[in-house]
């Protein structure tokens, strides 16, 4: 997977677009514009991603679904969308321009193939078709929303910095972790709760963006640990580590400053694309910024 992402950003690395959480808060602002408009106009009705409308010449909808924000605008969702920035240009900082691109864009392609899936679920198997397929889905296809797409990326980040703190309802101190389980706790509920009221718009929304933070999850190389010679080779750093002084280390991650005295099981190694000699456990082994 990581040899696949690398040879893609030696080629298309260069068009890889900095900054790309400001352009998306940029386009929620643009849809919140929109909104203002008179209800007999309904706008967003005209953006929402509907493949049946796509596959009937209104091929704007593939893009046009990027500007409806994810709700009503109020006084939180100022706070929300800092947090989206924060969130994610410090997932950009930690994954690379090109990577943090790709897993944006990754779960934009994956949206509009779960709102082809989903039409083709009604068609076949419920038997929904012509005019009828095209109320249903024209009815329900604001459930393919960016939210999943800003969650993924908050579950990404929970991933890559489960001990960082923020403040829950501005009082209470809380690590990214805790609210990353509780996020994705929530999403699975509301997934099978799709697949029990026959709501196919939510389960495969929310799937097909699971899908990416795996893909995501893949090229982070924690999956590795299954392998049965990674489990040796932990073992036997571990029994190695037994047999030093303590005190004395032999390595630190040059990311979160933690060594084998705090963590017995992180395994270390140096990253031949840093110009120095920095080693990095292996949570950012793959996600860390290259030193040049």
């Amino acid at each position: 997977m990581n040899e696949f992402l690398n040879n893609m950003e030696k080629k298309f690395g260069k068009y890889a677009i900095p900054n790309l959480t400001l352009y998306i808060i940029g386009m929620y602002v643009l849809g919140y514009v929109l909104q203002l408009a008179p209800a007999r106009v309904n706008i967003l009705g005209f953006l929402t991603l509907d493949p049946y409308a796509v596959l009937h010449g209104q091929i704007w909808r593939l893009v046009s679904w990027l500007l409806i924000p994810p709700s009503s605008f109020n006084i939180l969702i100022i706070i929300t969308l800092f947090f989206y920035y924060f969130v994610g240009t410090s997932m950009e900082r930690t994954m690379g321009t090109f990577r943090y691109n790709v897993f944006i864009f990754g779960g934009v392609i994956l949206m509009i193939l779960s709102s082809f899936v989903t039409m083709l679920v009604y068609k076949v198997f419920f038997g929904i078709g012509g005019e009828a397929l095209g109320a249903v889905m024209s009815a329900f296809s604001i459930y393919f929303s960016t939210s999943y797409i800003q969650e993924m990326v908050f579950l990404a980040f929970a991933m890559c910095f489960p001990d960082v703190q923020v403040l829950l309802m501005f009082i209470i101190p809380i690590k990214v972790k805790y609210l990353g389980y509780f996020y994705a706790a929530i999403l699975v509920y509301n997934a099978v709760m799709g697949i029990a009221g026959s709501n196919y718009f939510v389960f495969f929304a929310i799937l097909f963006q699971f899908i990416n933070l795996f893909l995501f999850y893949l090229q982070t190389g924690k999956i590795s640990h299954l392998r049965p010679k990674e489990v040796k080779r932990r073992r036997d750093f571990q029994r190695n580590a037994k047999i030093m002084p303590k005190g004395i280390t032999r390595h630190k991650c040059a990311v979160c400053g933690r060594t084998e005295e705090d963590s017995p099981d992180l395994e270390f190694r140096f990253c031949s694309k840093c110009n120095g000699n920095y080693e990095y456990c292996q949570d950012h082994l793959f996600t860390h910024q290259h030193v040049k």
